[in-house]
C-alpha cells in the first residue's frame, strides 16, 4: 500500500470518530431533559422534607404556648420562617395544636400533595 492508500484510510479513521463525537453530542442534548426533571424532582422531595420538619417544629412551638398560657397559633408562625408562613394552617382543638405546611413548589397541585401535616399536644385534656 502506498501513501495515497493510507491518506485514504486515515481520512475513513477520522471521518468515524468525529460522527462519533457527534452522537455523543446528540445523546447529551437527548438526555438534557431527562436530566433536568430528576433534579427538578430531587429538589421538590428536599422541599417537602423541610416542609415536615417546619410542621413539626411549629406544631411543638403551639404545644408548648398552650402550656405556658400564650397563644397557640402565632407561636407556631412565629417558629416558621417567613416564606413558610404563607403556606401553612394552624388548627387548635382543645390542647391539640395542628400544622399543615405546604412545600414551595411550581405547580400549586403538587405542593398541596406533599403537604406535611404535624400534630402535638400539650398534656391530657382536663
Amino acid at each position: 500500500m502506498g501513501p495515497r492508500g493510507t491518506v485514504r484510510v486515515l481520512r475513513a479513521r477520522n471521518a468515524h470518530v468525529s460522527g462519533a463525537r457527534g452522537q455523543a453530542t446528540v445523546e447529551l442534548v437527548g438526555m438534557l431533559p431527562i436530566l433536568v426533571v430528576v433534579a427538578l424532582a430531587a429538589a421538590q422531595l428536599l422541599a417537602a422534607g423541610v416542609a415536615r420538619e417546619l410542621a413539626g417544629h411549629a406544631a411543638q412551638a403551639g404545644a408548648m404556648a398552650l402550656l405556658q398560657g400564650g397563644e397557640a397559633g402565632r407561636a407556631a408562625r412565629d417558629a416558621v420562617p417567613g416564606w413558610a408562613r404563607d403556606r401553612m394552617t394552624v388548627s387548635v382543638r382543645g390542647r391539640r395544636v395542628e400544622v399543615v405546611l405546604r412545600p414551595p413548589a411550581p405547580v400549586r397541585a403538587v405542593g398541596d400533595g406533599l403537604a406535611a401535616r404535624a400534630v402535638a399536644t400539650a398534656g391530657a385534656e382536663s
